[in-house]
């Protein structure tokens, strides 16, 4: 993956999260590569997070109640932000 991309899915972008991680664990590759690696990991942990922010979200919209105890309802937007 290009450092300018970001996975399709938010299991991808862990995944790759993770080879980063080893990467950077190995501690065997020259400064710059590091820097680069970092700072792709760094993008991908705040896209993951902000993916489950918006899952969050769902989720309590599917679980909210009225003053009266009943369920509410409310559409939700389909479009690729709210992955």
């Amino acid at each position: 993956m290009n450092k300018d991309e970001t996975p399709a899915t938010f299991e991808a972008a862990i995944k790759r999260l993770a080879e980063i991680v080893a990467a950077l664990e190995r501690g065997d590759l020259p400064l710059e590569e590091s820097l680069a690696l970092f700072e792709e990991g760094v993008k991908l942990s705040r896209v993951s997070q902000q993916r489950l922010d918006a899952a969050q979200k769902k989720v309590e919209k599917l679980l909210a109640v009225d003053e009266k105890g009943r369920a509410t309802t409310e559409a939700f937007a389909t479009s690729a932000d709210d992955e």
